[in-house]
């Protein structure tokens, strides 16, 4: 059994000003994210400014931001929301969703491309490779606050999160690694690598959707489902797998018709 590393979940306090480490990933993921795309900027579109690429990330932050907080809202407590409208703007006592800010990404996507004469898909594909930096520094972020870990394990790498975490006090998957290491790491390089070369419009974005659905697909079998939902059917399914299953058929459909649909401008990203 690993020792869990005892890390403050307050990076910097500065008398009742309190910086959390957690809200730092969501800086070093955009920045990581702008920063990267700065360097693909020129082969995405020579036109482009440095201005208008901060605009794009400033935008799809909100997307993350807005979409991440209102899709856990709709799909992990809608009772106690509606019980209690204004919860939904305690964000700083958690509760975000991916599937939520993806929807909101995409929907900034979509609005950004309409002022800025460019499809849907061209800004996905260049945007996905990005966003597992993101997804990354999140999962560093719910590590650091001993949150969504995973099943009792006696696996040699198991971890006993802190008393208020866990009460049990039990050895478990330090599910947020793995999703570190799949979501952030895995998923980055297959992107990156990916789309080094000159894709058909819609493949990057579908290989996106396909690998992190898989990624989450998996590690969701050992991590605790959120306890007021349990399981969604059949004794094993979750609410997050239930939402990755559209992702994965959505991205093999994606990467499908890129590749035998009638031939278009490529899409360099």
């Amino acid at each position: 059994m690993l020792p869990y590393p005892q890390i403050d979940p307050v990076a910097v306090a500065l008398g009742p000003l309190k910086i959390h480490w957690y809200g730092l990933m969501y800086l070093i993921g955009i920045g990581g994210a702008w920063l990267l795309a700065s360097r693909r900027l020129k082969r995405f579109d020579p036109t482009w400014s440095r201005e208008k690429l901060s605009d794009l990330v400033f935008w799809l932050s909100m997307g993350v931001i807005v979409g991440g907080r209102l899709g856990y809202v709709l799909f992990y407590d809608l009772h106690q929301y509606l019980a209690n409208p204004t919860l939904i703007f305690e964000v700083w006592k958690g509760g975000m969703s991916f599937h939520g800010g993806f929807i909101g990404v995409m929907l900034a996507a979509l609005w950004f491309g309409k002022r800025n004469n460019k499809s849907f898909f061209e800004l996905m594909d260049f945007v996905a490779p990005l966003v597992p930096i993101g997804l990354g520094a999140g999962r560093i972020g719910n590590f650091i606050n001993a949150e969504l870990w995973g099943k009792a394990t006696d696996v040699p790498w198991a971890m006993v999160f802190p008393p208020f975490s866990d009460p049990a006090q039990l050895p478990r998957h330090p599910s947020q690694l793995y999703q570190f290491a799949l979501e952030g790491v895995a998923l980055f390089a297959i992107l990156w690598l990916y789309s080094r070369k000159p894709r058909p419009t819609m493949a990057v974005s579908g290989m996106f959707a396909l690998f992190y659905g898989i990624f989450r697909f998996i590690v969701e079998f050992v991590r605790v489902p959120d306890a007021q939902l349990g399981y969604i059917a059949f004794g094993w399914l979750t609410m997050g797998q239930l939402l990755c299953v559209p992702m994965i058929v959505g991205g093999l459909f994606l990467i499908w018709l890129a590749y035998n649909r009638k031939p278009t401008a490529k899409a360099v990203v």
